[in-house]
């Protein structure tokens, strides 16, 4: 998810400590609420004799180790700059979001070779006991209000890997509805029905697992913002006094914030101190109003014309 200007207030009241604080508190709720759930479902999905439901305890131990990764992750970022790094570390976030990717297509791929498997030979397929439909009814309710609360967070923080992380439970609350649709069907004598939804949960896990994925590796090759937030920090450059025109912004992301670089125009009668004084106030400008991390100007002299083709005045 790319946040946008209008969910950037000009002054975010959140530091980077209180978004780190904030990742961790509810990335501890999900690996409590993912512990319970997926310890019931396999257990549960064994004794029943239900694929899907074990499929999607499977699912649901996936996000203990997606949890494991952002919390690694949100130590990580929250690293000062170093010689290493001198732009920080905010990319982990990045990298974590590209490690659950993978990891959900991974989980998504075995769930789906698992019930292709079960389909080819329906002489293996049995009929559930029902107490595992109570534990999928149960668990969609508890990845629901899970999704809900994370999203929240997320979007209170502006943290993309938590955003990630919240669909992540969201994918979760629906692959549980899948689970007891397919239960259901499956107590009601329909049995092709149990590993079915075993199917559709691995094809979900998989198809979302490739989006974050693929979203996450654009990022890491230098993916700029949208046309709306460029538009937004030009407009910021030009708003600063001194400044003629602007041109060549361009931006790239690390993690939730952003590097940019820009051209200002300043008039070129002035001293290089006062030009350079213009610039550091644009700089700061952009740095207070938008999710810039650091910001280089280059000064250039602005366009005059001709003093011999001045307009009548």
């Amino acid at each position: 998810m790319n946040f946008t200007e209008t969910d950037d207030p000009e002054h975010s009241p959140h530091s980077a400590t209180q978004r780190a604080a904030a990742a961790t508190r509810s990335t501890w709720v999900s690996v409590g609420v993912n512990l319970v759930l997926s310890t019931l479902q396999i257990a549960v999905g064994v004794l029943a004799k239900s694929q899907a439901l074990i499929a999607d305890g499977i699912h649901s131990l996936s996000d203990l180790v997606a949890d494991g990764v952002v919390l690694l992750a949100n130590h990580h970022s929250q690293k000062d700059a170093d010689d290493d790094h001198p732009y920080g570390h905010q990319r982990f976030e990045t990298a974590a979001s590209l490690v659950l990717g993978l990891l959900l297509l991974a989980v998504g791929v075995g769930m789906v070779w698992s019930a292709v498997s079960k389909l080819e030979d329906t002489s293996t397929i049995a009929v559930v006991h029902p107490i595992a439909l109570w534990v999928a009814g149960a668990a969609l309710v508890s990845k629901e209000l899970l999704f809900r609360y994370m999203l929240r967070v997320a979007k209170a923080v502006k943290s993309s890997m938590l955003v990630a992380n919240a669909w992540h439970a969201r994918s979760d609350a629906a692959s549980s509805l899948v689970v007891g649709l397919g239960l259901a069907g499956n107590l009601l004598g329909f049995p092709l029905l149990d590993p079915i939804a075993a199917l559709i949960v691995g094809l979900m896990v998989g198809k979302m697992g490739w989006d974050f994925g693929w979203d996450a590796l654009h990022d890491l090759m230098d993916r700029g913002l949208d046309e709306a937030e460029v538009q937004a920090i030009r407009a910021t450059l030009l708003a600063t006094p001194g400044v003629a025109g602007v041109h060549d912004v361009r931006t790239r992301k690390m993690g939730d914030m952003v590097v940019a670089d820009a051209h200002i125009e300043v008039d070129a009668t002035l001293t290089v101190e006062e030009g350079h004084n213009i610039a550091v106030a644009a700089r700061a400008a952009v740095l207070q109003r938008h999710r810039v991390l650091n910001l280089m100007t280059h000064v250039d002299p602005a366009r005059r014309p001709d003093a011999d083709h001045l307009p009548p005045g």
